[in-house]
Parts: structure tokens; sequence; C-alpha cells
């Protein structure tokens, strides 16, 4: 791929973000691919060097801050009629109703995968006082004489320890997990904006 089709496929995929954006990534990228074919690289493989144009995109989409895309994209293109004005102000209690049912609903779900997380490292803190408050227990009542439940006492704690490393690893891969859907569902909902103004 030539700097030519790189330009005009990014330009593509960056429709519908503000042109004054557009323009500055163009230029940006224009500038880097002739910085790289100053210092002796060919075209294509300067091309090549910068990366995939569908990760740029992304990249670039998700810099852009979700409030500067929904305030472009809030403001009107030409001024409503009256009769419109008036169906939205008719139809309001229901279309509002609705629109904070979903968002209700969308917060509930995503507090509740958090709480379900916030619950699991709560598991895991336990599990290591048990273990912790079990080891000194046992080890305090083997010096007072008290043996054999000493010994069962040590070794629940290190199955506590063994079950908190089980639950650590599953803690932060859930952690992870839901950080990046997080970032995916403020991607899309940055690609919503940006497809329908492209439309």
């Amino acid at each position: 791929m030539n700097k030519q089709e790189f330009l005009i496929k990014l330009e593509k995929g960056l429709n519908g973000l503000p042109k004054a954006d557009i323009e500055e990534r163009l230029v940006f990228y224009s500038e880097m691919i002739d910085d790289r074919i100053e210092d002796g690289l060919l075209e294509e493989a300067a091309v090549e060097e910068i990366g995939p144009v569908d990760s740029i995109i992304s990249q670039i989409i998700s810099d852009i801050p979700l409030t500067r895309l929904v305030r472009d994209k809030v403001k009107p293109k030409r001024s409503l009629s009256a009769w419109e004005i008036i169906l939205l102000v008719l139809g309001s209690p229901i279309w509002l109703a609705v629109l904070l049912a979903v968002f209700a609903l969308l917060v509930s779900v995503y507090a509740v995968m958090w709480s379900v997380i916030i619950c699991l490292w709560a598991v895991f803190a336990s599990l290591l006082g048990i273990a912790l408050g079990g080891i000194l227990w046992g080890v305090a009542n083997i010096i007072l004489g008290n043996g054999i439940i000493s010994i069962a006492v040590i070794g629940l704690a290190f199955i506590s320890i063994g079950l908190s490393i089980f639950v650590f690893y599953t803690c932060k891969a859930m952690t992870k997990g839901l950080l990046l859907l997080t970032k995916e569902i403020i991607l899309s909902i940055k690609n919503s904006f940006i497809k329908k103004e492209a439309a």
C-alpha cells in the first residue's frame, strides 16, 4: 500500500469525526510517512512500518473524548420546525421514560458485574485472613501443647492459601476482562456516534 492509498483509507475510516480532527490526523500521518521516506525507506515499507490502518483508526477513535463526540453530534444541523417540537414534547413522556429505563437497566447490569468482582476480591482477602489467622493460632497452640488440633488448623490454613492463589488469579482475570469490556463499550459508543454522523 502506498502513501496515497493509506491516507484515503484512513480518511474513510475517520469519516464522521470533526473535519479538523480528520485533517490533523491526515497531516500527522502524511508527515510521518514522509519522514520515514527521507530516512531511506521505500514508500510501501514506510507505510507498512506505521501499522495497519484499522488499528490506527481504532486508536484515534479511542483517544477522542466521548464528550466531544456527543457535543459535536448534538449540535443541530438545522432548526426544528414547530410540528417537530410539538411531537417531541407530546411524545416525551413515552420516549423519555423508555430511554431512562434502558439506561437504568444497562447501568444496573454493569454495577452487578462490578459487585461480583468486588465480592470475589473480598473472598480472596478472607481466605488470606483465614490462612494467616490459622497459622498464627496453630503455632501458638503447638507452643502451648495442643498439637493435633493445631496441625489440623495449620493444614486448613495451607488449604486456604492454595484456594486464595486460585481466587487471586480468577479475580485478576475477571477484573482485566471487565476493564477490556468497558473499553470496548466506550469504543462502540464512540463508533456509533461516528457512523451515525457519517451516514
